[in-house]
């Protein structure tokens, strides 16, 4: 029998990538009447109607970043609140988490973070991933993914040549994710540290360079790029 894979947020820009895969899974996709992550109940009786053997977590509250500044409330309760029912749930029901972060949860000021490097979010955003992070970690049979993905063609026509990051487009993600279900704690996912220029140059030859100046103030790092050889070594196993 199938094993059966719930994700919340799956109507969203990545899940669109996850429901055209063919995979060995099941996978649910709930909308937000049919799953919503603010109420307990809904969460538990979605989950034992579908059986579920592992929830990946994308619900939340992502873009545009400003209003993580001007609606803090908004960004508590779809970021942290939303993600600790979801843990609360999962947990009475053994069900495995899977909850997708962000690389801004790291200083960004030096680069190639590793998994086990103290964190200093650098905006509203970032704090609130590092708030739903803080209910996973009590969870032992969950997973945080910490990820640095962007859509596919690169949607800005400027891109910064003095920041770097670890940039990895949605479909690459949706092809590493299920070799990754059985595995606990914090793995980083994205590609290699570059500026965010040279990554978009790749595909648009014709992309602007444009600078940032005073990157904290403006709150994006200058180098949130990420150390992934965990995930190299896994995906090397997993051939």
């Amino acid at each position: 029998m199938k094993k059966k894979i719930v994700i919340t947020g799956g109507t969203g820009r990545f899940g669109t990538y996850l429901k055209n895969l063919n995979t060995k899974y099941t996978l649910y996709f709930p909308s937000k009447r049919d799953l919503n992550i603010l109420n307990e109940k809904s969460i538990y009786k979605y989950l034992k109607k579908t059986k579920a053997n592992f929830l990946i977590h994308l619900a939340g509250l992502s873009r545009p970043m400003k209003i993580h500044e001007k609606n803090i409330k908004q960004s508590i309760n779809l970021n942290i609140i939303g993600t600790a029912n979801i843990t609360k749930i999962c947990s009475e029901m053994n069900i495995k988490l899977i909850y997708f972060s962000t690389h801004y949860v790291y200083p960004g000021k030096k680069g190639n973070y590793a998994e086990t490097d103290p964190l200093l979010p650098v905006n509203n955003y970032a704090w609130s991933k590092l708030g739903g992070e803080s209910s996973v970690h009590l969870y032992e049979n969950s997973l945080i993914l910490r990820v640095c993905m962007t859509q596919k063609p690169f949607v800005h026509k400027k891109a910064f040549a003095d920041v770097k990051t670890s940039f990895i487009y949605h479909d690459e993600v949706a092809q590493i994710i299920f070799k990754l279900l059985n595995k606990k704690g914090i793995i980083n996912i994205g590609g290699k540290p570059k500026y965010v220029y040279d990554f978009a140059k790749k595909d648009n030859p014709i992309i602007k360079k444009i600078f940032l100046t005073k990157h904290l103030k403006f709150g994006m790092p200058i180098n949130s790029s990420m150390n992934i050889d965990k995930l190299k070594k896994i995906l090397k196993r997993s051939k």
